[in-house]
């Protein structure tokens, strides 16, 4: 199969055609490997790639047959690395899949390589020293989001249809509209985070996805949503599948438009814009809109202050057992400037503070509720800004600790993490584009506790409504028409 023809396909369609014998698992995986290749050097989104031996029976699953990439963090398969993006676990081997992969395998995806993270996926873009920033591929000069920023990069240049994330503040939606992709954030507890752990980040991180169609992402949760033995929680499951849900019809929604952030940071007039232009096309299909608050339930520095104790108290615990893992100081020999400031910022958080912090978790989860019982969908940019120049973030991080960092994430995504702390879902859709750059913008939005259904049937209207998938990027294997050799 020549790629510009595999890159024409998302994953439901590669597993169609694998179904009908029109191309063999073989085939679409050295497609993707030569799509890689001929992308790869500029975006910088892979970390490795191996041999494969998964035999997917074709038309055993709606993905059975795909290629498809993990990410470099939170899912282990067995006997390859998992590294975080960080110098202190190099050469970190997995012993044993995780229950996610053991998922991934069963949905039939032929996983050949891990993307890129930054370190321990402790930033909102992807640079981290140990391998080297992603580029997006929409504009090389330009951040592709983090943390699952390869696998938004790889996704948009066509490498893959799809490809796993995780999200602990944004980490999904924030590549997804940085690279004009859908990406979902699910509810806390729809995807199990065993066996090794119970929780990331005391519940604020999820396994998901980005991909170029919304009916991949819905397709791809339907094969590993629901609990493993031993899960400390988990989601009710849904009536019927959520690739079911994507074609019906959503009906008339009350959706509340939250236009400014929470923190004071002015959005951006060309997200601005866009969001108007969104409000607009919500309106021509029918829908309830208007503009509302939305009561935190915290002040936006208390927000942020428990958060930072809660993601550096975790983080402090991880870095610890690599280090003791391989042996390995926790100093700026294996760490970068920011986790290390986080890394001594949560080795002061004590006891009764990050018990607060959980307190503070709660306040907020049973605010957005109270929301979500006055309208059915709540819509943000999914960020104030377009894609930040590679580098800016890390501008003067020496002199920040722990508490500045997170200062710092939340003010460059001060819509994203609110739904993290709730646990509710919530998706980026890539609905419009800037005129002036022809960058992506990512809308946001966000629905109750357990109420997927209800964005993926948004998600698929608006697909319906305003078709993205005809906007490819300037680096983009399309454009590379030669067949695997």
């Amino acid at each position: 199969m020549r790629i510009a023809e595999y890159v024409t396909f998302d994953a439901v369609g590669l597993a169609e055609l694998v179904a009908r014998g029109e191309v063999t698992p073989a085939e679409l995986e050295a497609a993707a490997r030569e799509a890689a290749r001929a992308v790869d050097p500029q975006i910088n989104a892979i970390v490795e790639t191996w041999p494969t031996d998964d035999e997917p029976t074709p038309g055993s699953t709606p993905l059975a047959g795909v290629p498809f990439l993990i990410k470099d963090l939170g899912v282990s398969m067995a006997g390859r690395r998992m590294e975080l993006g960080s110098r202190l676990a190099v050469g970190n081997v997995a012993a044993a899949d995780s229950s996610l992969m053991v998922r991934l395998r069963r949905a039939g995806l032929v996983t050949f390589g891990r993307t890129a993270t930054p370190e321990l996926a402790y930033s909102i873009t992807t640079e981290p020293l140990l391998h080297g920033p992603v580029r997006n591929p929409w504009d090389l000069e330009r951040s592709a989001g983090g943390s699952s920023g390869g696998a938004g990069a790889a996704v948009a240049a066509g490498v893959v249809p799809i490809a796993h994330g995780t999200d602990a503040a944004g980490s999904i939606r924030i590549p997804a509209a940085y690279n004009g992709l859908f990406g979902l954030k699910p509810t806390r507890g729809r995807v199990s985070m065993g066996p090794d752990v119970d929780e990331i980040f005391s519940g604020l991180a999820v396994h998901g996805s980005v991909s170029r169609t919304v009916r991949d992402s819905a397709a791809l949760l339907d094969r590993i949503r629901g609990p493993e033995a031993g899960d400390p929680y988990f989601a009710e499951q849904p009536p019927r599948p959520y690739a079911e849900e994507i074609t019906r019809h959503p009906g008339v929604l009350r959706i509340g438009v939250l236009t400014q952030a929470w923190g004071g940071r002015r959005t951006t007039k060309p997200v601005a814009d866009a969001l108007s232009r969104t409000v607009r096309l919500l309106e021509s299909l029918g829908h309830q809109v208007e503009e509302v608050t939305v009561d935190l339930g915290a002040d936006w520095e208390e927000f942020v202050l428990a958060n930072a104790r809660l993601m550096t108290a975790n983080l402090t615990a991880l870095v610890d057992g690599l280090a003791a893992a391989f042996d390995r100081p926790a100093d700026s020999s294996t760490l970068e400037s920011e986790t290390l400031a986080g890394y001594h910022y949560g080795q002061r958080v004590s006891g009764p503070q990050f018990v607060a912090a959980l307190a503070m978790r709660n306040r907020v989860a049973r605010s957005l509720a109270r929301c979500f019982d006055a309208r059915d969908v709540l819509l943000t940019p999914t960020l104030p800004e377009l894609p930040m120049p590679l580098g800016a973030y890390a501008e003067g991080t020496e002199a920040l600790d722990g508490l500045g960092w997170i200062e710092r994430l939340n003010d460059r995504s001060p819509f994203t993490t609110a739904f993290n702390v709730a646990g509710t879902p919530a998706m980026s859709v890539p609905v419009t584009a800037d005129p002036g750059t022809g960058l992506p913008i990512g809308m946001q939005f966000a629905a109750g506790y357990g109420r997927e259904g209800r964005l993926f049937r948004l998600a698929g209207q608006l697909e319906q409504a305003s078709p993205w998938s005809g906007r490819t990027p300037a680096v983009w294997a399309g454009n590379h028409g030669g067949r695997p050799g």
